[in-house]
């Protein structure tokens, strides 16, 4: 007797899921390929929405799909399926990122109590106020990170103020790079899409006072009705590493970001993201901490968590534009 396959509507919803998931300014690189008769979905990275001032080494488009990766995953276990995943499974085709065989779960995957957290996750630009994050939830999300091979590690003093500093210099760096604020701009304010990129409304105020890292897309530039924000002068920063840097490290570290984030989510905390340093491969190694474990060798995201005001959701291309059933009809 052959094993059921899920159908096609189950998938069109568990690619949904997965495609809640954060990415490098919403761009969003992923595409699906559904075969129902094997019960097999294919990850592919979608070049076309590469960014080569943003991202030259494509190491944040593996993140992001690895984000979604995980996201699926949630959905298929809260759907009582487990998702058998294989990164990388051709070498001869490297846009093929994952391939997810789906069976009949026996048992209870812990990811499965996350998926109430992937519709309500949000990336803010907000302030956050100055409630201090407790030991307790940076554990569980020390945990999350452990769970999926990865390790978050939470720099203060004077560790806090030397990835601040690195932080500015990327924004400095960023703003001398009209190469780079090009490709920004089409991605965010004016420049996004219905359904993709950051609109206006979520970049979030300029930064009047603080210290928080929070990027500004805009250059400083006050034409699009932004007002000014009082940010936190210490900012609770987390940052995401893995122990070595290969693609299926990346895909790894999406995984673990995307985890951790549902979980701070589930705990009824804020989050934002900020990649600027770690764009820039001189920056990025100054980031690495020397006195960590190996597992945190090569620093891939830095996370910015706090309590801050619920911020509305970022658009989200439709399923039937990333999902593509084998029969060639759309999903």
């Amino acid at each position: 007797m052959s094993a059921r396959c899920p159908d096609v509507a189950s998938v069109n919803g568990w690619v949904g899921d997965a495609t809640m998931a954060p990415s490098v300014h919403n761009a969003q690189p992923w595409r699906f390929r559904y075969t129902p008769a094997m019960g097999v979905l294919h990850l592919r990275m979608d070049e076309s929405r590469s960014m080569p001032y943003t991202d030259p080494s494509g190491r944040g488009l593996h993140l992001s799909c690895g984000a979604a990766l995980f996201n699926l995953r949630v959905a298929v276990a809260h759907a009582g399926w487990s998702a058998r995943v294989q990164v990388l499974p051709d070498p001869a085709d490297p846009v093929l990122l994952a391939t997810v065989a789906f069976v009949e779960s026996t048992g209870t995957d812990p990811v499965s109590g996350l998926h109430p957290a992937i519709a309500r996750r949000r990336t803010s630009r907000e302030p956050f106020t100055d409630e201090p994050v407790p030991d307790a939830l940076r554990d569980a999300l020390s945990g999350a990170a452990r769970a999926e091979g990865a390790r978050l590690s939470f720099p203060t003093g004077w560790q806090a103020d030397e990835v601040l500093e690195l932080v500015r210099d990327a924004e400095l760096e960023e703003s001398l790079s009209p190469g780079m604020r090009e490709e920004i701009a089409r991605w965010t304010g004016p420049g996004a899409g219905p359904s993709e990129g950051i609109p206006t409304y979520a970049l979030g105020p300029f930064r009047h006072d603080g210290r928080a890292p929070v990027r500004d897309f805009t250059a400083g530039r006050r034409d699009l009705g932004r007002r000014p924000g009082v940010f936190e002068q210490s900012p609770c920063l987390a940052v995401l590493g893995t122990s070595a840097d290969r693609r299926e490290d990346w895909l790894l570290a999406g995984q673990a970001l995307e985890r951790v984030l549902l979980q701070a989510t589930t705990d009824r905390l804020s989050t934002s993201l900020n990649s600027q340093a770690l764009e820039r491969p001189e920056l990025r190694w100054l980031l690495r901490d020397p006195h960590a474990p190996s597992g945190s060798a090569f620093p891939q995201m830095l996370i910015r968590l706090g309590y801050g005001v619920r911020t509305p959701p970022t658009p989200r291309r439709a399923v039937s534009d990333v999902l593509e059933v084998e029969d060639g009809s759309p999903g």
